[in-house]
């Protein structure tokens, strides 16, 4: 207990002695936080930008076939979080991503709809030849 109070007491001493606020200058240069490039963090923001727009897009989609329009965030959420397996295929050229089941029937019948929606655009999977084709269930 006597060796606790003898370093509480020696670190609290050294704590007094620091300064308050000291120059960015001053700072070794190993502790020094590194500042993003401007073109790196306007790369970044970029990306950020693209990826709201996208959600908000497929929001705008679920809101159509749910009651309640609050839910949309949510259940992009759960969407986000759900496991899927990918299936692809060489001979048809397709790459089918089978999102498994949510929680509720209701959110599974909005999911379809967006994948129906998604599915219409017939998107290739970047670097590929693959059109995506998005599924719910095993099969």
């Amino acid at each position: 207990m006597k060796t606790w109070d003898n370093k509480s007491s020696s670190s609290s001493s050294n704590a007094s002695q620091l300064p308050i606020m000291s120059a960015w200058q001053s700072c070794p240069q190993a502790n020094a936080s590194k500042r993003l490039l401007p073109e790196r963090k306007q790369f970044l923001d970029t990306i950020k930008l693209i990826s709201y727009r996208a959600e908000t897009s497929m929001a705008s989609v679920l809101r159509q076939t749910l009651t309640r329009s609050d839910d949309t965030r949510a259940l992009l959420r759960q969407i986000y979080s759900t496991e899927a397996d990918l299936f692809p295929d060489a001979v048809s050229k397709t790459l089918t991503v089978c999102l498994h089941h949510l929680t509720q029937a209701i959110h599974d019948q909005a999911l379809r709809h967006l994948c129906d929606q998604i599915n219409a655009t017939e998107t290739i999977f970047p670097g590929t030849d693959l059109r995506l084709i998005y599924k719910i269930g095993s099969s």
